[in-house]
């Protein structure tokens, strides 16, 4: 098992799950501009899925090729609502328009994850996890949104599970860190067998 990973990502959230997990790692991030990569794959009509596995492999391989036989974490998260990608908000009104499209309905979230090594892919994985919203009231959703501080929003996507987001649920099937960003158990598995 290698004494440190570097894990490509700005995420406070997903270093969290890594040192809680007693998996020592340092952050680099790797500054792909997400924005043109994402609207590159919609034209070629990818799914929400191939979006946020190639995202996570261009991450690891960027900051891979700059460290040297170093193991690069890239990670990335999307919500698919029927087959529809699902970025993160840029504003709250935008948020706003998020929760009112995802009210009522199951989505699933993407967390993809890439391990990199001189620049080349050397594992990934992808875990999905089901959310079902219960309904809500346009005002009801203004209420929620304006809980939640703006470093919360920007940070989780339009929902931070792990607090107040939880109570937007009717129910949620898959793994808490995999909805945070983070299948973890998956990449324990993987580092434990180098």
């Amino acid at each position: 098992m290698p004494s440190k990973i570097i894990l490509a990502s700005k995420s406070k959230v997903r270093k969290e799950i890594l040192d809680k997990n007693n998996i020592e790692s340092v952050v680099e991030q790797s500054n792909v501009d997400e924005d043109i990569v994402k609207a590159s794959l919609l034209k070629e009509k990818a799914s929400p899925e191939i979006i946020s596995k190639n995202l996570a492999e261009l991450k690891a391989n960027k900051v891979s090729m700059k460290k040297n036989d170093a193991i690069v974490l890239g990670a990335d998260s999307v919500i698919d609502l029927d087959g529809e990608l699902i970025s993160k908000p840029e504003s709250r009104e935008e948020a706003l328009k998020i929760l009112i499209k995802l009210n009522g309905k199951s989505h699933f979230l993407i967390s993809s994850v890439c391990i990199s090594k001189n620049g080349s892919m050397i594992w990934n994985y992808t875990e999905k996890a089901k959310l079902t919203m219960k309904n809500f009231t346009d005002d009801e959703l203004k209420n929620y949104l304006s809980k939640i501080s703006d470093k919360i929003l920007y940070a989780y996507n339009v929902y931070q599970i792990e607090g107040e987001g939880r109570s937007l649920f009717a129910s949620i099937e898959g793994d808490e860190d995999t909805i945070m960003g983070l299948p973890v158990l998956k990449i324990k598995e993987y580092i434990n067998s180098l």
